[in-house]
């Protein structure tokens, strides 16, 4: 009971700005709800200030309801067609990873940005977008300024690509095979990517909606990477103050075992596909209530103080890993 007390008005809070957030995204689909979400919270947070009362509640949605998210998204995931198209695909996506991880690193470096908003823009651009920044964030004990910079950071380049890739793909003579293949790992989001690929034409959109749900699958090595970077870094940190070291208990990223689980069940047909669509949805609808609570937790003054370094870091990482998805494809024949 105590603990209701503490958290209900915040999460109904956020849960009202969600809904909110839902509507507007449905009234225009290419910028989608999560950046709705996140917006919106940003404003009431800086314009008008949230109240005292809710802000246990909303740490609580920023930070939990992000983890209870992803376990819901694995529903929606069978790991039998991951497995078919990872085959066709596991080529583009490694390489794509890699080319984001090292030109994040690099440009992180070099424009001197802080670590943790480097690695949740590098994760981001490689992975999917906010799902991605959602798992990774708790493990990194990234804070909300950073989630919400970066989250935004993503979310622009995802209207940007849903833009120019159908024209552009068109120009450059891509069949419907290589488009997608090059939506699916050079777009973020799931909903961006569908729309650029079905923009293109039917056969793009679904190929490429499969090769995203494909690469969200990376979510799992990446989040046990940065956590066992995260215990080798604490556990120095302790070395060196004379604390007690930390454990890999404390640091693993225990949502990504309920999203394999999940999946796992999707894909044995335990549960049906009417409760998986269902509980895929649950997923998404509880990213934009948290992405809400994380744009209520937000000091937009703050933000303006990391300057655009961070979306100029976004702009180079997510041209890099586009290049790359397109000269993997050139030297394997693909195109």
């Amino acid at each position: 009971m105590g603990w209701l007390r503490k958290n209900t008005a915040g999460i109904l809070f956020s849960l009202l700005i969600a809904i909110a957030a839902v509507w507007l995204g449905g009234l225009f689909p290419i910028v989608g709800a999560p950046v709705f979400g996140i917006v919106l919270g940003i404003l009431i947070n800086n314009l008008a200030g949230k109240p005292a009362w809710v802000e246990t509640g909303v740490r609580f949605a920023a930070k939990k309801l992000l983890q209870y998210s992803i376990i819901l998204l694995g529903a929606g995931l069978s790991l039998a067609q991951v497995w078919k198209t990872g085959r066709e695909s596991l080529c583009v996506m490694l390489v794509t990873l890699s080319v984001s991880a090292i030109s994040a690193w690099v440009f992180g470096k070099l424009l001197k940005i802080p670590g943790r908003l480097t690695a949740l823009i590098g994760v981001g651009t490689a992975i999917c977008g906010g799902s991605a920044i959602a798992a990774v964030s708790p493990v990194i004990e990234a804070d909300e300024k950073e989630v919400a910079y970066s989250i935004s950071t993503i979310f622009f380049f995802n209207i940007v690509a849903v833009l120019i890739f159908p024209p552009l793909g068109h120009l450059l003579g891509f069949s419907d095979k290589a488009f997608g293949l090059w939506t699916g790992t050079a777009i973020n989001d799931t909903s961006s990517v569908v729309a650029a690929g079905y923009a293109f034409s039917r056969t793009a959109g679904e190929y490429a909606t499969i090769v995203k749900l494909t690469r969200t699958t990376m979510i799992i090595p990446v989040s046990l990477l940065f956590a066992a970077i995260t215990l080798l870094r604490k556990r120095g940190a302790a070395k060196t103050s004379d604390k007690v070291n930390y454990s890999f208990i404390k640091i693993f990223p225990w949502f990504i075992v309920g999203f394999l689980a999940l999946s796992l069940l999707n894909t044995l047909s335990i549960i049906s596909a009417a409760a998986a669509c269902r509980l895929s949805a649950a997923g998404k609808f509880l990213i934009v209530v948290a992405l809400s609570a994380v744009g209520l937790g937000s000091d937009f003054r703050e933000m303006l103080k990391t300057g655009f370094k961070p979306i100029l870091l976004g702009l180079l990482v997510w041209l890099c890993v586009a290049a790359a998805s397109i000269g993997v494809q050139y030297f394997t024949g693909q195109i």
